[in-house]
């Protein structure tokens, strides 16, 4: 050890100019940029045997001059990691190591990526030949290395955890603790479990993945069971020199190798490629009867921009509703469903359950009607089965080589663009008379066919409201509604009222209420205790569209969200049967002046919540955004005193059995004072970035343990006075004192890791900043939090708000500043 010290001290010595190639290690106060690396393309330092080096270059195959800072396989020139992804840089930008650690700045000065804050000041920079790129101290101990941060190529030797990012462009490997998948915008197309070359063979919990030259591995906790496998065919391990898993940006997900002389495909999924959600973009067809496969537009569709596209001009394919530029006010009378082909199958048929099953082709399309996520359907000709497609449209291909033997027929939404176009630009007077003609024949008649159309649907209406307000529980029309609920496939356990009854014995048992509801406790025959929630305020009207969101909530699983056990719908009685949390809600353990909770305990509350909230937001196929995130909507649980303490956001789906009407009422009677984000209040629109600030909020409470709005008892030479304290200001100007363990809760009398209070609190400003397009997303919460991704810095003028609404609220009840204790 003392040798390899000495070697990379004397190694740092002869640092003198960026442009020069070094072995193995660097010291710092050195910058580099491209332009004085040009000789060595880009080039700075190698690996011990030059089989890695760290390089400031482009993108193989890149026409633009955009640079970023990579490692790189020499041989093969594989890119292995990039710290700068999204984010390229100019050919005189600089990477420069500092004592602080890595740093990317633009030609401003900006920086554009660096290291997270560092235990001590950095030695050295050093690549190895396994290509981790490593900061060490003075004592030679690890700081940071690339290997933590994977990007989108794992190697040998390197572990991939649950919950880490990992994705290519539209695409993402999402590792979860019992599967694996392939997502394209969110949606599966590729599912471990349910992959012919993977093989179980144990059910522990999954800890990380792996690569190695005989297989892919799914590893547990203790670092040595193989959860799951996929064996790689025999490979010569002498010659082996590198070998490596790569998610690509076209959707593939490969394992090769390197044997000194030939870069060779291992393994690859999907294995067919027309199932790669966009391998012929939007509606392309994919024909897998030729190789390679060739793409076509469906009949009525040419190629446009990014896809396939309506040849008739005044049709368009509308976006989903949770996207920019979205026809998110459309009415059914505007949407019509073009056929894009018979005998067709769809990427996300295989993972996903059809919205309905036993339905008409009509009734299909009317589902899909009503939520503009849905972009298209496939519809089961012989099973009646309801599949959509949600919030992107990808390829399809044909179902004579799918894994499933259905006879899909696929529809996919358009809507009627205005026909004020330009159709002639002829100068002759007959031929202009002759089109100026014909259009104003084809508008009349247009304008007596929409007459009728509007007469027909309001004849129909009227009829149909006047049958409604006959239908009786018992009626034949309620017991058609009854048998139609039948057919949504997907549901979770339906109990009966009288069940329910006499689990909870006649809803004695009162555990919790809320805007929405209240909660009793209950134990269901098997023994298992259930918490019980009756539904109110959701009006009688809308049973089945209960039902479809029933469905979407129950197939929603993460270990931090509660789960939905089943349902009740009788009558107008509604209730959800949920899983039930011993501790309570985060309020009663956090506020209460009985008993304190410790900060290892409020870090992992803090963390639970973020992923949580991470998963609603973009890891279940329908995003969901919460609109009440508060410390009574954070459940916790605990086994036995030798368990973690487990953390479950509730009612999450509550926003989704909402009506139009009551999504109205949001602000009053589902947000929270003291939660709401400032877009609530200026009917801007809300987002998942609304949930981002709520959370904000909490985090600042977890640190003080207690409420954002709180008074203090404050004791002057006579007297006793009161005085309002606005925490989140509080926090802000110790923020800009640096002053973080002053925040924390005096009642756990300094048991706090000063470097998690920073992050906490430097989180949590960043989350409650002015503006939603400020804020992270919930995933780099959940990274800041737990150290993948650099902490952001919250801007300090996107924070001033704070110092308004705090002096608005902390104005002093009777004058005093010293010896104050908050109640």
């Amino acid at each position: 050890m003392a040798a390899f010290s000495i070697f990379v001290f004397l190694s740092g010595l002869f640092v003198t100019s960026s442009g020069d190639l070094y072995s193995h290690s660097i010291r710092p106060n050195f910058t580099a940029s491209f332009i004085n690396l040009v000789d060595n393309s880009g080039a700075f330092l190698l690996s011990p045997n030059a089989t890695f080096r760290a390089a400031i270059s482009n993108y193989p195959d890149q026409q633009l001059p955009q640079f970023y800072f990579s490692i790189i396989h020499s041989s093969t020139n594989t890119i292995i990691w990039t710290a700068n992804r999204g984010r390229p840089i100019s050919d005189s930008s600089k990477v420069s190591l500092t004592p602080n650690g890595l740093i990317i700045t633009n030609n401003f000065d900006q920086i554009v990526w660096s290291t997270p804050s560092l235990d001590s000041p950095v030695a050295f920079l050093q690549l190895d030949d396994s290509g981790n790129l490593i900061l060490l101290d003075q004592q030679n101990i690890s700081l940071w290395e690339s290997f933590n941060y994977p990007t989108d190529t794992l190697v040998r030797g390197q572990r991939l955890p649950v919950g880490i990012d990992f994705f290519a462009g539209e695409y993402q490997l999402l590792l979860t603790s019992s599967d694996a998948f392939l997502q394209w915008n969110g949606m599966t197309y590729w599912q471990l479990s349910m992959d012919n070359q993977a093989l179980k063979e144990s059910n522990v919990l999954v800890s990380f993945m792996a690569v190695n030259g005989s297989g892919l591995y799914w590893v547990g906790d203790d670092g040595s069971t193989i959860v799951f496998k996929v064996p790689l065919a025999p490979i010569d391990a002498a010659g082996l020199e590198f070998i490596y898993a790569k998610l690509g940006s076209n959707g593939k997900f490969t394992i090769s190798s390197f044997d000194e002389n030939n870069l060779v495909p291992n393994f690859q999924i999907p294995v067919e490629n027309c199932r790669i959600p966009s391998i012929c973009e939007k509606i392309g067809f994919c024909n897998s009867d030729k190789r390679p496969e060739t793409c076509l537009c469906p009949s009525a569709f040419h190629n446009g921009i990014d896809g396939c596209v309506p040849i008739n001009p005044l049709l368009t394919l509308p976006k989903a509703c949770n996207t920019s530029n979205s026809y998110g006010n459309e009415t059914n009378d505007q949407v019509s469903y073009m056929k894009i082909g018979d005998a067709i199958d769809y990427f996300s048929t295989n993972f996903m359950e059809p919205l309905s099953r036993r339905i008409s082709l009509l009734n299909c399309q009317l589902l899909c009607s009503r939520n503009c996520s849905c972009l298209g359907i496939l519809y089961g000709n012989s099973s009646g089965s309801c599949y959509p497609i949600w919030n992107n449209v990808g390829s399809i291909f044909s179902s004579t080589f799918g894994l499933g033997q259905e006879d899909f027929s696929g529809y996919v939404k358009a809507m009627t663009l205005s026909s004020n176009i330009n159709l002639s630009s002829k100068t002759d007077a007959d031929h202009k008379f002759s089109v100026l003609g014909s259009v104003l024949l084809s508008s009349l008649g247009a304008f007596v066919l929409v007459v009728i159309v509007i007469g027909f649907s309001w004849w129909k209406r009227r009829k149909g409201h006047s049958r409604a307000a006959v239908v009786r529980l018992g009626s034949k029309a309620s017991f058609s509604v009854e048998i139609d609920l039948l057919s949504i496939a997907g549901l979770p356990v339906k109990f009966k009222y009288e069940e329910l009854a006499t689990a909870t014995d006649n809803f004695t048992t009162q555990i919790g209420s809320g805007g929405f509801g209240t909660v009793y406790k209950g134990v269901l025959p098997d023994e298992s205790v259930v918490a019980v929630k009756r539904i109110t305020n959701l009006g009688v009207e809308g049973k089945k569209d209960f039902c479809t969101e029933i469905e979407i909530i129950g197939n929603i699983h993460h270990i931090n969200l509660v789960k939905l056990k089943g349902f009740c719908l009788q009558g107008t009685q509604r209730f959800l049967v949920l899983e039930y949390m011993n501790k309570g809600s985060l309020d009663h353990v956090i506020f209460n002046n009985e008993s304190v909770l410790e900060w290892k305990e409020r870090f992992e509350i803090a963390v639970g919540t973020a992923r949580g909230l991470a998963y609603l937001h973009s890891g279940c196929q329908h995003k969901i955004i919460h609109c009440d995130v508060k410390p009574e909507n954070i459940l916790l649980h605990e086994e036995n005193l030798h368990q973690n303490l487990q953390v479950k956001i509730s009612d999450f789906g509550i926003s989704k059995l909402l009506t139009p009407e009551q999504s109205n009422l949001l602000t009053t009677l589902r947000g929270t004072r003291g939660y709401l984000a400032p877009e609530w209040l200026t009917s801007s629109g809300i987002s998942e970035k609304s949930d981002v600030f709520s959370y904000g909020m909490v985090l600042l409470e977890i640190v003080r343990g207690r409420r954002n709005f709180s008074i203090q008892t404050c004791a002057p030479l006579s007297g006793t006075e009161l005085k309002r304290l606005y925490f989140p200001l509080l926090a802000l100007e110790m923020h800009e004192q640096k002053r973080y363990m002053e925040l924390v809760d005096p009642r756990l009398n300094g048991r706090a890791e000063g470097e998690e209070v920073e992050r906490l609190v430097q989180v949590a400003l960043c989350c409650v900043q002015m503006e939603p397009w400020q804020r992270p997303t919930m995933s780099n919460v959940v990274g800041m939090l737990e150290g993948s991704l650099p902490v952001e810095q919250p801007r300090i003028e996107s924070l001033n708000f704070l110092r308004i609404y705090g002096g608005r609220y902390a104005s002093v009840l009777t004058t005093s500043t010293n010896g104050c204790n908050e109640q």
